[in-house]
């Protein structure tokens, strides 16, 4: 073997040892975001603690679940639209959300907001 041949090994070697560090790394940071994503889907904390902030909030006739989650989110009342998709499909409360005028506050979980305009508009 001569030294060219030996210095080509050395830098494949080291090439794959780096490239098998990347992964590594990568699939633990995905790794560690899907986890951090699928515990806020069942325990998202408010937006804020205390008494938080009540903001008029209006479901229009129509609007879909991403909708909703985007004019919340919009309005300061969750943090993640998609999110809030993924909380409405997997809660009990699937396909319920009612049009209307809805008193949120940020200090209410997702499954509160979820609950009162599912409950609310029904009363009306």
């Amino acid at each position: 073997m001569n030294s060219k041949e030996v210095v080509v090994s050395i830098f494949s070697t080291v090439f794959k040892v780096v490239l098998a560090i990347i992964i590594v790394m990568l699939v633990y940071k995905w790794s560690m975001t899907a986890y951090d994503y699928g515990q806020r889907v069942f325990n998202e904390p408010p937006v804020s603690a205390g008494s938080g902030r009540t903001v008029t909030f209006v479901v229009k006739e129509g609007e879909t679940a991403k909708e909703i989650g985007a004019n919340l989110e919009k309005n300061g009342l969750i943090r993640d639209a998609a999110l809030f998709r993924i909380q409405e499909m997997l809660s009990a409360y699937k396909g319920k959300l009612k049009p209307g005028t809805y008193e949120l506050n940020t200090s209410m979980k997702t499954e509160e907001m979820m609950m009162i305009m599912s409950m609310e508009a029904e009363e009306e």
